[in-house]
């Protein structure tokens, strides 16, 4: 049977389960929008903005484990994906992304809204591809959805030109995807593992360092049994918070810049750092040459061209995190059973763990209690209010407020832009998570300055009837420059104030009484697109806040915490330095 290009697409999207499209129409897409109409069966989610909506194809994807589809028009639709692209790509988010293109007769002749999607993005995306012919339509869609959801997770951009979406050909939808130069990793070298396991078992000072990787296999239960049968600590990543519950008496905290004074201490001081599911980013090693300087090295991750790129390993595994963390335990279990002597000997680390103890109770992660409304007592209310809710965060020091004082159970789940850090990612992906689970409580965190990035999809948040809880963290200032510019150049507060206007004084050193109002009033803002909206200038208010937030059932509510501008996030190492450079107070 002859069908166009726009039938297969649609009939592509249901076979591979979709039921949530991110789209956005213009002229090259009419066609498929047109054929779209015609059915039920999946959702047509119509942001403000292709860059908000790509970010919550993004936030949909990590917080279902389901493929992110979005689709969007040629020209300034395609090109207003390429931050989202790259924010996916940083951080292994399986997406599939279709943009329109002009007829293929047109390609290269600068047409109208015609732009080299493919050639822009090829170095930001897992994959991507111009269809060319009609009879390829169906296996590069089937292809796509393989490529993104397999091996390492990412997006694959896939160009649909308008003629190619018009014409008949078959309706055939392959079943699977065979791609010669294409084959993931499905296996694990029972070689290594044994090799790293016998590491372990003779290491005095041993800990685990775990990343995204170990949340994006879901293989936190794994992970934690594996901690609790070896007794080795555990750090992580921004990224891989959650991995285990973060009330375990053996994890430590997030290493790194804005890690724990402990965390970091145990990566100065380890004999083994055992690394799943991590790059090892600038971010989290400060300076290499004095990253974990008398450690040997175990890393494991799907990856091969992230084993030794930044850190050289003393065992390289290539796998899946949670295929190696399930070899590992059979393991262990073997040398369980046979009661080998070795095994025995494992856990038997006592001073190690009170070491690491005494550095978590000498230099606490906490911000002073005195000071009235901070970050803290709010997120803490939040653990305390909300039994497994998803957290969403934008970037800035609101993002690393949330990974530091966040409790993570199981059941909840923590989404941000770790790789690229990218302002403007929250409230979209807020929405895109609870549209890909309603029954659960999603909160969106952000800050004053990144939030105004995709503000305008309050439109796409009240229309879609969904009760998220947006926190903004108003400080009136671009508050993780401002913080460096604190620190580190003098007080030269260049280019952060949200207040400022034509008239102010550039010397200014920060928000007070002769300020300009500040603009938005995002009470009255949210209030104007539906939403509700409560402005918190007191401690005593932050519960009620919340309570009432969480009673609004059919719209979004924007909570408006005022925070002092003064406020920092600490621990800090300066970039650069090594993780015992610690600024722990200021």
């Amino acid at each position: 049977m002859k069908v166009t290009g726009t039938e297969l697409f649609v009939k592509a999207l249901k076979e591979e389960g979709v039921t949530t499209l991110f789209g956005y129409p213009g002229g090259c897409v009419l066609d498929i929008f047109d054929e779209l109409y015609k059915q039920n069966d999946i959702d047509i989610i119509l942001p403000r903005h292709e860059q908000a909506l790509i970010h919550a194809a993004d936030g949909y994807a990590r917080s279902t484990g389901n493929v992110g589809v979005c689709l969007v028009t040629s020209g300034p639709g395609a090109t207003n994906l390429v931050t989202g692209i790259a924010t996916a790509n940083y951080d292994s988010v399986p997406l599939v992304c279709f943009t329109g293109q002009v007829q293929t007769y047109l390609i290269g002749n600068d047409a109208f809204q015609e732009v080299d999607i493919i050639g822009i993005t090829r170095s930001i995306c897992k994959y991507g591809v111009t269809v060319r012919r009609r009879e390829d339509l169906g296996r590069i869609i089937k292809e796509a959805f393989f490529i993104a959801s397999t091996g390492k997770p990412g997006p694959v951009v896939v160009d649909l030109p308008k003629d190619i979406m018009l014409e008949l050909g078959s309706d055939s939808y392959p079943k699977e995807a065979s791609i010669r130069s294409y084959k993931p990793n499905q296996n694990v070298h029972t070689g290594q593992i044994k090799k790293a396991l016998e590491m372990i078992i003779n290491s005095e000072k041993p800990v685990f360092l775990a990343g995204g990787g170990v949340t994006i296999s879901r293989a936190n239960k794994e992970f934690t049994k594996l901690a609790e049968i070896t007794k080795v600590p555990v750090v992580t990543t921004i990224m891989g918070k959650g991995a285990i519950d973060t009330s375990h008496p053996l994890y430590i905290g997030n290493i790194g810049m804005h890690g724990s004074y402990a965390a970091n201490q145990v990566i100065n001081e380890c004999d083994l750092l055992f690394s799943i599911g991590t790059r090892f980013n600038d971010r989290v090693t400060g300076m290499l040459e004095k990253f974990a300087p008398n450690a040997k090295i175990v890393h494991i991750d799907i990856d091969s061209a992230s084993i030794s790129k930044n850190v050289v390993v003393d065992i390289p595994i290539v796998a899946d995190a949670k295929q190696a963390i399930k070899k590992m335990l059979e393991e262990l279990s073997f040398l369980k059973d046979s009661r080998d002597s070795k095994f025995s000997a494992a856990g038997n680390r006592t001073s190690w763990l009170k070491q690491i103890s005494e550095w978590k109770q000498d230099h606490p992660l906490r911000m002073a209690d005195d000071k009235g409304l901070t970050p803290q007592k709010i997120i803490n209310k939040i653990n305390e209010l909300f039994r497994t809710p998803i957290i969403v965060t934008d970037v800035g020091q609101n993002q690393m407020w949330t990974t530091q004082f966040l409790e993570m159970k199981e059941g909840t789940q923590l989404l941000t832009s770790g790789g690229l850090g990218t302002m403007g990612y929250g409230f979209p992906a807020a929405i895109g998570a609870k549209l890909g689970n309603m029954d659960k409580t999603v909160i969106c965190i952000s800050g004053d300055g990144g939030i105004q990035m995709n503000i305008q999809e309050m439109a796409t948040a009240v229309a879609q009837e969904l009760p998220l809880i947006l926190c903004i963290f108003n400080n009136s200032c671009l508050g993780m420059v401002r913080q460096s510019q604190k620190l580190f150049y003098g007080k030269r507060y260049s280019s952060i104030c949200l207040r400022s206007t034509k008239n102010c004084n550039k010397n200014c050193g920060g928000a007070n009484k002769k300020c300009p109002v500040y603009s938005p009033d995002f009470i009255k803002l949210a209030k104007s697109y539906g939403a509700y909206g409560i402005r918190v200038e007191n401690e005593k208010d932050i519960e009620p806040a919340l309570l009432q937030a969480a009673k609004n059932t059919l719209a979004p509510t924007v909570i408006e915490f005022i925070i002092d501008s003064e406020e920092l996030v600490l621990p800090m190492v300066q970039g650069g330095k090594p993780l015992n450079y610690m600024i722990l107070d200021c």
